[in-house]
């Protein structure tokens, strides 16, 4: 591996500022003073240093999430606790998150430090699908969900939503179906109106437009109350993991993220 590709990939600096930094005689390797970006090292055995301290290359990360509500999708934040506060126990230096999940969705969240597996998930024209698991105030009737599955237009001046997929599981009233929800975890319901109609299931999307999940349901008609986050391309969430928990993806879970 190339000098300034290792230092770079070990979060030093970015590829043109490590150059910079093995010109201007900060680098040794093996205690040799280095002043070549292009030198070729064995990023197994060699001993890289960094203006006297050795620089360590922990390679491609890749950590599966299990994001509980109330905590936002940011590094660091004044008032609100973020993703980032759960991973205290590991170094998360140039580690980032894939994407976001709002505020108050739960489920499937992914971390990485590798670019490239960003950009093939995150790039519009690959269409990876995320399914989401909903309750929702209202109900959907074929007609909605013909809406859904076509593509709607969820706010003025925005094109049509790509094509979506949309399983009802659970509709009737709240008083009937209350027990099914988690009461604790629903945001903006009645817990006193118990003849409210409500609504629950799966929608499967190929885009990432803001808050899209609950502004499809509402334009026709349902207010997500609940909203989690199940699978991203062929990867399911596990849900051994307890809300705020991670893990290590698996070489064939990554795989599967990419499958259709």
């Amino acid at each position: 591996m190339r000098l300034d590709k290792f230092l770079a990939e070990a979060y030093v600096g970015r590829r043109k500022e490590v150059r910079n930094y093995i010109k201007e005689g900060m680098v040794k390797v093996n205690g040799e003073l280095i002043i070549e970006p292009a030198l070729e090292i064995n990023e197994s055995s060699d001993v890289i240093e960094y203006i006297g301290t050795v620089v360590v290359h922990t390679g491609k990360v890749y950590y599966m999430f299990n994001k509980p509500a109330g905590c936002i999708t940011a590094r660091k934040d004044a008032v609100n606790k973020t993703v980032f506060d759960f991973f205290d126990d590991v170094n998360m230096n140039g580690v980032f998150h894939v994407g976001r999940l709002d505020k108050d969705t739960e489920g499937l969240l992914l971390f990485t430090n590798d670019g490239e597996f960003e950009h093939q998930l995150m790039y519009p024209q690959k269409h990876i699908e995320k399914t989401y698991y909903f309750w929702a105030l209202g109900t959907l009737d074929e007609e909605d969900e013909k809406k859904l599955q076509g593509g709607i237009y969820i706010s003025k001046g925005e094109i049509l939503t790509k094509p979506a997929k949309i399983e009802v599981q659970k509709c009737g009233r709240y008083k009937d179906l209350k027990n099914e929800m988690d009461i604790r975890i629903l945001q903006n319901i009645d817990s006193n109106n118990f003849n409210q109609p409500v609504v629950s299931g799966y929608l499967t999307i190929s885009e990432g437009r803001k808050h899209q999940v609950k502004r499809m349901l509402k334009a026709v008609g349902c207010y997500v109350v609940y909203l989690k986050r199940i699978s991203i391309g062929g990867l399911m969430l596990d849900e051994s993991l307890k809300k705020g928990e991670y893990r290590f993806l698996t070489e064939e879970e990554i795989q599967k993220l990419f499958e259709k």
